[in-house]
């Protein structure tokens, strides 16, 4: 008989679509977002949110902010397109998190309504216990 097995993470991608320029191009929320976002949902920061502005490179991608904040759990990502009003963010943690908790915190701080979701769960066959 086959075990079931509780899958390794969540793994929450959100794509919000027009936002607030201003907040998508404000440096200090971005590091705000990812310095208190992984407390609110209960995770452990492994080290301070990292922040870069990336050039755009092409009409379809034309710059923003991205960060990431590594997480005991896993990681936090976010990516601005200021011109294009757009954020996509991932949350991926090993540990349970309230998904719900944090789409309402990005639609809240990136001033939207417009939102898609995917949550997808990682690991779906990972060992219940060390396996020598």
């Amino acid at each position: 008989m086959k075990k079931h097995h509780e899958p390794f993470g969540l793994h929450l991608m959100i794509d919000a679509y027009d936002c607030s320029p201003k907040s998508l191009n404000d440096t200090n929320l971005i590091y705000k977002i990812l310095d208190e976002l992984p407390d609110l949902l209960g995770m452990k920061k492994l080290m301070k949110p990292y922040i870069v502005y990336a050039e755009g490179n092409n009409k379809r991608d034309p710059g923003g902010w991205s960060g990431f904040v590594m997480i005991q759990e896993s990681h936090v990502s976010i990516h601005t397109f200021i011109k294009r009003r757009f954020v996509t963010t991932d949350v991926y943690s090993c540990k349970h998190f309230d998904t719900q908790k944090a789409i309402d915190y990005f639609k809240k701080t990136f001033h939207t309504e417009d939102i898609e979701f995917y949550i997808e769960e990682r690991g779906k066959k990972y060992p219940p216990e060390n396996i020598d």
